[in-house]
């Protein structure tokens, strides 16, 4: 039996792109749609008997119909071959009110041949060209409907994390306790396992995060652990006699520049349904995919050099810009800013898809004149700028300027899209 593990497609994330002039779409939309038309072909050219996607379909809990329909169509592949989709809810998923349906709850109320939503946090079992497979599925919970509930009333937010955490390990273990030992049993979990590294999805977060340990998740009963929330490819846990390998698949498309280094890609999961239970993992490896890269060039312009643009542009030259979303740190003295134009670099950054930002350091610290009229300042540029007249530290300006840099991304694409 073989078990395609993917998470956090994010479909509708649509910063630092442009629109096709074929389809009137996003090209980030593109990447992402791309992105999950390579993993079905994996799936279908490969033996893969479930597709597992571990929460977040989509970036916001209200996906437009052409999101909803590009989804759809790539699941009816699946569902054509006779290949089942398990779907868990992520936080991205979930409504705001209790009452309100996810956003992939269409494909359980439609009865989608082949497609199967967890509702709760429950154990499903799932028939597949290799048998049935037990999921033990643990969505993102829902605050909502735990604060209507009477013994919720008055807790704090601590208090009510600490209680979802809980109330999710003691229901983790209880349903592991009953999983028929005669087939293979997984866990899908859309959360956050203590010891992860984190990264963007911290700036995505639709609430407070809360933690589970990793032995909540790691049962004896189980073959393997299935995690998405978390962006970043990890293996948590290796199995062995402590229990199954834990592991995020991370997402399939780089959302930002903190992602820039990651690959990405998902799981593949063998599991012999004949083997005893908790020693049926076979095999387990991590598949990477073509994600449209990233990258950031940094140029330190020498204080002797008598050309900086040439000097900037030979930096931009040694990195592999093309088809890329690429943003250029300049670092310079003032008098070398005022002779380097964002308009004369731009040739040389040509090939990148899209480039996110030209951004400057001024190294003399006693010249803090702009270089230009304000209303002639690239908004980043003014952003920095204002941030080094308060003296707010290096780090801090950083985080600052990167989560500005992704919000304009993100307004350009609105600006662009039909």
């Amino acid at each position: 039996m073989r078990i395609l593990h993917f998470s956090d497609l994010h479909i509708g994330v649509e910063n630092y792109g442009r629109t096709d002039p074929n389809t009137g779409l996003s090209t980030r939309l593109g990447d992402f749609l791309d992105a999950l038309d390579e993993l079905i072909e994996y799936a279908l050219d490969n033996g893969v008997d479930l597709v597992l996607l571990a929460g977040d379909a989509y970036k916001g809990r209200d996906p437009s119909q052409t999101h909803q329909r590009e989804f759809a169509r790539r699941l009816l592949r699946l569902s054509n071959a006779g290949i089942p989709t398990f779907l868990l809810p992520g936080n991205h998923d979930l409504p705001a009110a209790a009452s309100r349906a996810h956003a992939v709850e269409i494909f359980s109320t439609l009865q989608v041949p082949n497609v199967y939503v967890a509702a709760r946090q429950n154990c499903y079992t799932v028939p597949t060209p290799a048998g049935p497979v037990q999921v033990l599925a643990v969505p993102w919970p829902s605050r909502g409907a735990m604060l209507a509930r009477d013994e919720s009333r008055g807790l704090g937010i601590e208090e009510i994390r600490q209680e979802l955490e809980r109330r999710m390990t003691g229901a983790i273990a209880h349903q592991a306790q009953t999983v028929d030992p005669d087939l293979p049993a997984i866990l899908a979990g859309h959360v956050t396992v203590n010891g992860a590294t984190t990264g963007t999805e911290r700036s995505m977060m639709l609430g407070n995060d809360h933690v589970l340990n990793v032995s909540a998740v790691q049962q004896p009963q189980l073959e393997y652990v299935a995690l998405g929330h978390i962006h970043k490819h990890q293996v948590l846990r290796t199995p062995g006699p402590g229990g199954p390998a834990v592991a995020y698949s991370g997402s399939l498309q780089r959302v930002d520049f903190s992602e820039e280094d990651d690959e990405k890609g998902f799981c593949l999961v063998d599991i012999d349904p004949k083997a005893p239970q908790g020693q049926r993992l076979t095999d387990f490896r991590f598949q990477t995919i073509a994600a449209r890269p990233f990258v950031t060039v940094d140029a330190a312009v020498p204080d002797n050099e008598p050309n900086p643009t040439d000097f900037v542009a030979r930096a931009i030259a040694r990195r592999p810009i093309a088809g890329a979303i690429a943003r250029l740190r300049l670092k310079l003295s003032a008098e070398q800013s005022s002779r380097v134009r964002d308009a004369d670099l731009r040739p040389a950054l040509s090939s990148a898809h899209y480039v996110a930002s030209i951004t400057r350091d001024i190294t003399d610290e006693t010249r803090r004149r702009p270089t230009a009229e304000p209303s002639d300042l690239q908004p980043l540029a003014a952003l920095r700028m204002y941030l080094e007249s308060r003296s707010v530290s290096p780090e801090r300006r950083d985080i600052l300027l990167e989560r500005a840099e992704a919000l304009l991304a993100s307004v350009d694409a609105g600006a662009t899209s039909p």
